[in-house]
């Protein structure tokens, strides 16, 4: 289950011309955005026929696996635009940072639809009102201000991830532990999953840039190109931090690897030592004639032989590193 609650929800919101005020209404009304959060078949079917649009427009957005494209339907005037998204799933470790797709859908000059899995930041912003500027009538501007929010999160959760990171290589250069690698493998995970998101982003708002697939005004403009240049940062964040924590992995597995041949070769170096009084003891328990058994101090001679032979081979040992 991801973060933001796994819930079903439809509002309507609408900007007033004139006191530019945005509040939720309940009728579709022209101007309006229309937000669907994980609908239920009635309601797909509910406003894809009171807004007369396809279906296949808001099921597209929905599906996990959908990624970052555009597609226009000349016959009615639509188009859809979907985007990835980063959110945090929770489990029962650590956090999980993924991905998730956001379509956006402008239906004529009447509507504007946003449809995603499950909520998210980026949208929630908007619901609360701290987006500036906004205003649910002016639908390309909305687009571009998702687009630059959207990559604004994607640098905000790269930073995290970065610190995350760092905190489990301080953990793990005090005590090598499972559960930190486990962290650092997750995070990796993670940012393989937003460098490809963000590329894809990226191949989307160049073709916008374009102008063919929306009118581009000259205000909006600025705000498509300052999108641009935040996914590209969070591009190259991602790869920087992402070329970083593949070498910190490796060392790390290099540091584990070493310790264990020095622990199996400290292991090895005391079963030798031990093994000498051993072989000694063995052999004067033979029943056969040996030195020293008629004598009254054989077994304090036979001891303080082990003793010397274990020191003498104790001391080779330490000479060669394999005793410390």
């Amino acid at each position: 289950v991801g973060s933001e609650m796994c819930i079903r929800d439809r509002k309507i919101y609408n900007t007033d011309m004139e006191t530019d005020k945005t509040e939720e209404i309940k009728e579709f009304k022209k101007g309006s955005w229309i937000n669907l959060v994980s609908p239920s078949e009635s309601e797909i079917k509910q406003v894809c026929e009171s807004i007369n649009i396809q279906e296949d427009f808001i099921r597209d957005a929905l599906d996990y696996e959908e990624r970052a494209r555009i597609d226009q339907e000349d016959d009615d005037n639509t188009t859809l635009f979907v985007i990835d998204v980063p959110i945090i799933e929770k489990n029962e470790e650590n956090d999980i940072y993924t991905t998730m797709p956001l379509g956006m859908i402008i239906v004529r000059d009447d509507f504007f639809i946003t449809v995603s899995l499950n909520k998210n930041k980026v949208i929630t912003d908007f619901e609360k009102n701290k987006v500036k500027n906004f205003q649910t009538y002016k639908k390309t501007r909305f687009i571009f201000q998702i687009l630059y929010l959207n990559a604004s999160y994607f640098l905000s959760y790269l930073k995290k991830i970065n610190k995350e990171t760092e905190i489990a290589e301080y953990i793990l250069k005090n005590s090598m532990k499972n559960r930190e690698l486990l962290k650092m493998l997750s995070l990796e995970k993670g940012l393989v999953y937003f460098t490809t998101s963000l590329k894809s982003n990226e191949m989307v708002m160049e073709k916008t840039m374009r102008g063919k697939i929306v009118k581009l005004y000259e205000d909006d403009e600025d705000i498509l190109e300052d999108a641009i240049t935040e996914n590209r940062q969070a591009i190259e964040m991602a790869q920087i931090y992402s070329n970083i924590l593949n070498g910190s992995m490796e060392a790390y597995a290099s540091i584990i690897s070493n310790n264990l041949n020095v622990v199996m070769r400290y292991l090895t170096s005391i079963t030798i030592v031990l093994a000498i009084p051993t072989m000694v003891s063995s052999f004067w328990g033979m029943n056969v004639n040996v030195p020293f058994q008629n004598n009254p101090f054989g077994f304090a001679i036979m001891i303080v032989i082990s003793v010397v032979l274990t020191l003498i081979v104790a001391w080779w040992l330490r000479r060669k590193d394999m005793l410390k």
